[in-house]
């Protein structure tokens, strides 16, 4: 068969099981946007590039494929930037297609035209050149390979104009990508770590993101009922065991309760399963778990011994590692270690003021988890709005909770949550914001009313940059620089604008019946919600002080 690049690139992601990709067209992709006139593939026409990128990202965390986003050349791909550097640091299978200018024009310093593969190179886990339609045949199978192989992350395509427009003859096309198996964890190692368990006086399970993106928590669960381990987990992890759990200590780091992190200054051995020591969960690192001896085990080789070096480190996919383990342990009951942990608890409890008013940050969250679907998705941006929602939200499904947690861009949260709708129809997403973040994409409104999609957005406003107002409050003197919105905007007016209908907590008479207004209502909606500037997310650690060294 005689294709166009263009066509086989869309003949391919049908094949490939792609249904959904965002983007917004330019000069260099028409081609592609031609080919998709003919296609069974839905585009979703996003307002900026990032939040196509983002969009994205809420399909792939759902899905657990790869999401795909288009770009044109030069602003485009540069609006995609921020997108693709938030999928490398949390582990987001990505395939993007940029545009480029024709090939006689490379380096010609044409119109819209930038050097697309060095300025991702170190975002991307690889980024190609496309240099004829026939090297088409082997990349596009090849960039899903890669994208949802090991550590999931993203992957760009630089192609140009005239490789789109250009013909190829196959007799087939490609092959839809696998991806690949992970490694099992060796047998040695496993019965090892296993030795090492059943030997601790007082270990400690730490879950990070990598075990959510292998489906693990069933796994995590019976290895810690199983070994009797009291369980941490990074923020990316939050709901792999129930919050209820007795064996559940939360979130740990910089926001986490106090006797969490005050368990793991105890603990004697930390068992560390697709987490990466990132430095907002362990403070300062040569303070973090002291007495501990270290059980690392990763899909990615780089991120074993990069921060803290373990006693046995172990190369395997989270949820094959923890399956093995919970066979190889040996059951326990831990009497005096749960004793002290449960001593901890009391005496250092996390404190959720105002949980039963909302009008209050804790109190509106837990009213918002009582009216959303059991099944939806919750994303937030970041600051202060993303630590309430960590501190106090009742997660079950981690796969559910889709947060910018590496790279922390503000932003994030409502094109992940049309993304996230996208997959889940008709439970939806919520999407927790503050003021300033919902700002930095507030243009996807524009998508989200056309798509008619259940997304409830919830905007804590408070007039302010809120994390960075109460970092100035605390170290800085006091010295409110450039963190207080002088004039604030109309937040409701602005959804309104868009076509989303907007709610003012501030206006209510009764809170809570205008939140369940608001959510019996189908489709999307804006909740505002007004939040004393004061308000800070406590407990905190200062960065670069030990976790043990506590504000609030």
């Amino acid at each position: 068969m005689q294709l166009t690049g263009a066509e086989l690139i869309i003949r391919f992601l049908e094949r490939q099981g792609v249904e959904t990709l965002a983007g917004i067209p330019g000069g260099t992709v028409l081609p592609l946007y031609r080919a998709l006139a003919d296609s069974s593939l839905n585009h979703i026409l996003a307002r900026h590039e990032q939040g196509a990128g983002f969009i994205a990202h809420g399909l792939a965390r759902i899905t657990g494929k790869a999401g795909v986003c288009l770009a044109t050349s030069g602003p485009g791909m540069t609006n995609l930037v921020t997108a693709i550097a938030d999928a490398k640091a949390d582990s987001v299978p990505l395939v993007c297609l940029a545009g480029q200018v024709p090939r006689a024009l490379i380096g010609t310093d044409a119109f819209q035209e930038v050097r697309s593969t060095r300025i991702v190179d170190s975002l991307t886990k690889a980024c190609f050149e496309v240099r004829s339609a026939a090297d088409l045949v082997d990349l596009l199978p090849e960039a899903f390979r890669i994208a949802e192989s090991g550590r999931p992350g993203p992957v760009l395509l630089d192609i140009p104009k005239d490789v789109q427009t250009e013909t190829v003859q196959i007799s087939r096309l490609p092959e839809p990508s696998r991806r690949e198996a992970p490694p099992d964890p060796h047998p040695a190692q496993i019965a090892e770590a296993a030795r090492m368990i059943d030997a601790a006086a007082r270990p400690v399970l730490y879950i990070g993101g990598g075990v959510t993106l292998a489906r693990a928590q069933a796994a995590a669960l019976a290895l810690a009922e199983r070994a009797a381990l009291p369980t941490t987990t990074t923020l990316m992890a939050l709901g792999t065991l129930p919050p209820d759990h007795p064996l559940a200590l939360g979130m740990l780091g910089m926001h986490g309760a106090r006797y969490t992190n005050r368990v793991l200054d105890e603990c004697d051995l930390l068992i560390c399963i697709g987490a990466r020591f990132d430095d907002r969960a362990t403070g300062r690192a040569d303070l973090f778990c002291p007495k501990a001896r270290v059980i690392h085990i990763d899909a990615d080789p780089r991120e074993l011994g990069k921060l803290r070096r373990p006693q046995l480190a172990i190369l395997a996919d989270a949820g094959a590692a923890l399956r093995a383990l919970a066979q190889a342990v040996k059951p326990a009951l831990r009497v005096d270690w749960l004793s002290r942990v449960g001593t901890l608890r009391r005496d250092f409890p996390l404190h959720l003021p105002g949980i039963d008013d909302a009008r209050q940050p804790y109190g509106l969250i837990r009213a918002v988890s009582r009216l959303a679907h059991p099944d939806a998705a919750i994303t937030t941006d970041v600051g202060q709005h993303q630590m309430w929602v960590a501190q106090s939200y009742p997660f079950t499904r981690p796969e559910r909770w889709l947060t910018s947690g590496g790279l922390g861009t503000m932003g994030f949260g409502l094109p992940a949550a049309i993304g996230a709708a996208l997959a889940l129809p008709e439970a939806g997403a919520v999407c927790f914001s503050g003021d300033g973040s919902l700002l930095m994409n507030i243009q996807e409104f524009a998508t989200l009313a056309e798509l008619g999609l259940n997304v409830k957005t919830v905007v804590m406003d408070n007039a302010a940059l809120g994390m960075v107002r109460q970092q100035q409050e605390l170290f800085y003197h006091r010295k409110h620089v450039a963190s207080l919105y002088a004039r604030p905007t109309s937040l409701c007016a602005v959804a309104e604008a868009f076509g989303v209908p907007a709610y003012d907590l501030g206006a209510a008479e009764d809170a809570e019946a205008m939140l369940r207004e608001a959510f019996a209502r189908p489709g999307p909606a804006l909740i505002r919600a007004p939040v004393a500037v004061e308000e800070m997310v406590l407990p905190m650690v200062a960065p670069g002080k030990a976790n043990t060294e506590v504000i609030g």
